[in-house]
């Protein structure tokens, strides 16, 4: 039995399917969520039917406070956590001019400070043992131009920043940091978009489709195992060609 693995936005698309996959790699799951209390309880439920130890937690990753009580109760209810993957993020699209501060220090108080309350809660314990595995989900955005989703962007963009700097910081702690960049990804938060746009992302995907769940899951179940041992510092694209 490997240690226990917390994942934020756990009740979401990606969220769901990377708890889903650790958890029959044999992790134990902490499964963050702050406002799909539903989601998360199904997937908790579906994950203890099938034999795994998974728990569910509410915490808003963008207070510091409630984060570190979280990364608290997980090594009390699972054990020694070792993997964290920061999945959480919210999203926006509008004109740049038409994002207000509010909406603007949301969404980077979430993606952006909520990663930051994630690691710093987990590198005690971490630097500590020597050993530990931090993964971030960011977005191809994060490095391509994106009309309309200059907030988002940028988060995202800060969110692979942090995950080279931290690589290079951490790695003589033993603790290897890496992110997956996701490419158009078949979730709510995308199919929100509308058929029209959906269409468009899918024609210009070389793979002609977009991407599922699962396929980032896989990503996250690589860099998460021992097979990615000697990896540490990098962005993992994963978008059918997208950004070629």
């Amino acid at each position: 039995m490997k240690s226990a693995a917390i994942v934020t936005g756990a009740s979401g698309g990606i969220g769901r399917e990377v708890a889903r996959r650790l958890a029959a790699d044999g992790w134990s799951i902490l499964l963050n969520y702050n406002s799909h209390e539903e989601s998360a309880e199904r997937i908790e439920h579906e994950l203890a039917a099938a034999g795994y130890r998974a728990t569910k937690y509410r915490a808003d990753v963008s207070d510091r406070n409630a984060v570190k009580r979280m990364f608290s109760a997980a090594e009390d209810m699972l054990g020694r956590v070792e993997l964290v993957v920061n999945n959480a993020g919210i999203s926006h699209v509008g004109l740049f001019q038409d994002v207000d501060d509010e909406l603007w220090n949301c969404i980077m108080n979430v993606n952006v400070n909520g990663v930051r309350n994630l690691i710093l809660s987990a590198l005690p314990s971490m630097l500590e043992r020597k050993k530990g595995n931090i993964i971030n989900i960011s977005s191809i955005w994060g490095s391509r131009a994106a009309s309309c989703e200059a907030a988002y962007s940028c988060s995202k963009a800060a969110i692979e920043g942090l995950t080279r700097s931290l690589a290079a910081e951490l790695a003589p702690s033993g603790i290897r940091v890496n992110c997956v960049a996701p490419g158009c990804i078949a979730t709510d938060m995308t199919l929100k978009l509308g058929n029209e746009t959906i269409s468009l992302l899918r024609e210009e995907t070389p793979m002609g489709r977009l991407g599922t769940p699962k396929d980032v899951a896989n990503a996250v179940a690589f860099l998460a195992s021992d097979a990615a041992s000697f990896m540490t510092g990098q962005v993992i694209t994963l978008d059918g060609g997208f950004t070629i």
